[in-house]
Order: C-alpha cells, then sequence, then structure tokens
C-alpha cells in the first residue's frame, strides 16, 4: 500500500512516517516503479508499535533498541542481554502509564470542576460588553 493508505491506517501524518523513515526506524518494503515508498501489513505493524511507544517518551534511539527485540529486521542492531533490556523497557513503559493515569487524574478533575461551575452560574445574557485586558 502506499504511504497515504497507510497514514489513513496508522492515525500518523506523511511527514511523521517520512521522518520514521530518514531516522531508519521503518523502511519502506518496496518502491514502485513511479518511486513511490510501498508498504506491506508487518510496515503498518511496525508503525503502530512506534505509536504506541510515543506517547510513553520513550525517545529514538530507545525505540530503536526495543524494535531490534521486539520486530527484528535485517540490521537491527544486536543488545547484548535483549530479555534484561525489555525488562528495562517494560519498566518504564509501566511508569510513564502510571505517570499518564495521574495527569489524566487531574484533568478529569479539573473538567468536572467546570462542569460543576457552569451548572451554578446562571444563565448569562450575551449583552453584557466583553472587555479586553
Amino acid at each position: 500500500m502506499q504511504i497515504g493508505e497507510v497514514a489513513e491506517r496508522t492515525g500518523l501524518s506523511l511527514r511523521t512516517i517520512r521522518y520514521y523513515e530518514e531516522v531508519g526506524l521503518v523502511v519502506p518494503s518496496a518502491r514502485s516503479q513511479g518511486g513511490f515508498r510501498l508498504y506491506t501489513e508487518p510496515d503498518v505493524d511496525r508503525l503502530q508499535l512506534i505509536k504506541r511507544m510515543k506517547p510513553l517518551g520513550f525517545q529514538l534511539e530507545e525505540m530503536r533498541d526495543l524494535l531490534a527485540i521486539l520486530d527484528p529486521v535485517p540490521g537491527s542492531p544486536d543488545l547484548a542481554d535483549p530479555a534484561a533490556r525489555l525488562a528495562e523497557f517494560s519498566r518504564t513503559a509501566e511508569q510513564a502509564c502510571a505517570d499518564l493515569r495521574a495527569k489524566l487524574r487531574v484533568a478529569e478533575e479539573f473538567a468536572a470542576l467546570l462542569r460543576a461551575h457552569l451548572d451554578q452560574a446562571p444563565a448569562r445574557r450575551s449583552s453584557a460588553p466583553v472587555r479586553s485586558r
């Protein structure tokens, strides 16, 4: 499939997919005669894996190492102790998830506070002038 379909399926922008190619995280499986990037299902799966790493704060080098463990391709780096490195990545991901859950709780509390203020606020007329600072 071409890059546009991959972008649609993964929710990643064309620019992001090209960037991941540039830094060597995902390389299209082939090119068409016209030079268009062509991707396979495993390429899409690899992009989905990268997409899952990003919000957890993994850096490019960490992504590269983790991909070498989870989805090795020819030319992947050889890691000294893949099992230990995977355990480290797992701990990092668990901690990042806990941090995100804590941030979400704070955000949900704030949203609830705003809803409560809206429910208590008297209906305001839009005729009052808006002051700028």
